[in-house]
């Protein structure tokens, strides 16, 4: 099994060609960070017929961009009540129906630009893990259909029919979203806005920023780029530029573990209908399918770190306990990605200078909440009109703990994923306390999959936010480096 290269950049059909920064640039506009948002933004600017120039310091998608789990969602993961109350109705409302346009706005852009990143549009399921769970998912289909999302919830029987497992006691289906090739999706932006007259430049870290005379002057390789309007969209990979603003955070972890593709019988039997999946737990873990028939199952935790031993036999109980048949198949690729959370999981925009803004912090929905806001970033920029962005433009924004928060996230991962054993330290069958045996219904509503996996270790350890006890999360999506946009995940 390999990190060395994520399986999205190893099967990714998509291929660019660009250079490192190598001379003096000018342009219009000057966008730090080739993820999602940098380049939705850098292809909205060249649509417009206006000069771009992206620095990218490592490839295109090296971050969370190229390393989330591929979900296409609709909206953030806060329910939209959540997202009103603490943004206002007007300003909540705003944000939560341009999201929830966002899969729309992705996959169309697949269509125009002919993006081989192995689309499926079938829908997302959140799955319930527990009946705490589903009663959490019947609140979530309330609140979406009030608000006019087309969401279905579904009972037991047919989300086993849906996933392959009888883990489940539920699912909320949303037939908007879907899923893509995340890292494959972001190239291919990178292609069209290329082909539209961008310039592209990987390998090009930015050491400086500074702002005289009306114009940006971004450095990177012994050279700079001149422009009127700068966009930072480095977000979960930001390192040190000297010069600019440094958007604040709290990282936290995703790892996926991918198999080898399964046998014909088992994809036809697990989702066969591409839905990409995640749970309803605290420490929230996904499923999903590749075009090729490989299982990812991804979870909270840094499979690269000290506790990557941990993580990766919690990955390969769950697989057990999902799907039983398949526990020994081997997998071939893991890898790690690093979300930016932000204290309200609502998405940044700081206004910090003259035409300049950063946009970070999609708390593991990157794909579709990257491009939404990468394209209102070029019309933000193009028609010196912020208000083009969904929701209100900050001066500033500080997180404060960060360094707590994210040693708090790991451990409780890492605590959550080794005590996840069940009964003497075994794992229960769906069949024997799971959603289909009446016995079980109320019963344990902390587990992960009831039946099978606890996240409540003893004790009552969880992981909660030490600012928001209740609030669930979710992987991420989203990334770069100082010149990459920057999981999971998620998610997506």
């Amino acid at each position: 099994m390999t990190s060395d290269g994520t399986l999205w950049r190893d099967s990714s059909a998509e291929r660019l060609t660009t250079t490192p920064l190598a001379a003096d640039a000018r342009a219009e506009v000057v966008i730090i960070g080739a993820g999602f948002t940098g380049l939705a933004c850098a292809l909205e600017v060249a649509k417009q017929g206006a000069s771009v120039v992206v620095l990218e310091a490592n490839s295109i998608a090296h971050g969370g961009s190229g390393r989330n789990v591929g979900l296409v969602n609709a909206g953030l993961w806060l329910p939209p009540d959540e997202v009103l109350a603490q943004m206002g109705e007007a300003d909540g409302t705003r944000l939560v129906e341009a999201l929830g346009q966002g899969p729309q706005m992705v996959f169309d852009r697949v269509a125009e630009h002919g993006i081989a990143c192995e689309a499926t549009r079938h829908g997302t399921l959140h799955l319930a893990h527990s009946a705490k769970g589903l009663a959490e998912l019947q609140d979530r289909f309330r609140q979406g259909n009030r608000h006019g999302a087309p969401l279905q919830l579904l009972d037991a029987a047919e989300t086993a029919r849906r996933t392959g497992s009888a883990a489940f006691h539920g699912a909320l289906l949303d037939p908007r979203a879907g899923t893509v090739q995340p890292l494959a999706y972001c190239t291919g932006l990178a292609r069209a806005a290329q082909e539209l007259g961008a310039q592209i430049h990987e390998s090009s870290a930015v050491t400086a920023i500074a702002h005289a005379d009306g114009h940006w002057k971004v450095s990177a390789n012994g050279h700079s780029v001149r422009a009127p309007k700068l966009l930072l969209a480095t977000n979960a990979y930001h390192e040190g530029i000297a010069g600019a603003f440094a958007p604040q955070f709290v990282v936290v972890n995703y790892s996926q573990f991918a198999t080898a593709p399964l046998p014909p019988k088992a994809q036809a039997k697990v989702l066969p209908g591409g839905e990409g999946c995640w749970d309803t737990a605290l420490v929230m873990s996904s499923v999903r399918v590749d075009a090729a028939g490989r299982l990812i199952v991804g979870g909270m935790g840094n499979a690269d770190g000290l506790g990557g031993t941990i993580h990766a036999g919690w990955a390969r109980r769950k697989l057990r306990a999902l799907y039983p048949d398949l526990g020994d198949i081997p997998f071939e690729h893991h890898w790690r990605g690093k979300i930016a959370m932000t204290r309200d999981h609502i998405p940044k925009v700081v206004n910090f200078g003259p035409a300049a803004y950063a946009v970070f912090g999609y708390s593991g929905r990157g794909i579709s909440p990257g491009t939404v806001f990468g394209t209102a970033a070029a019309q933000a920029l193009l028609t010196d009109a912020p208000e083009a962005f969904p929701l209100p433009v900050l001066k500033g924004y500080k997180e404060h703990l960060r360094g707590l928060h994210e040693a708090y996230y790991e451990f409780g991962a890492t605590l959550t994923h080794a005590m996840m054993r069940g009964r003497a330290g075994g794992w229960r069958r769906a069949t024997r306390g799971g959603p289909h045996d009446p016995s079980a219904r109320g019963r344990d509503p902390h587990a992960l999959f009831p039946g099978h996996v606890r996240d409540v270790p003893p004790g009552g350890a969880a992981i909660r936010h030490p600012d928001r006890a209740g609030a669930r999360r979710e992987r991420g999506g989203h990334g770069g480096r100082p010149g990459a946009e920057g999981p999971t995940g998620g998610g997506g």
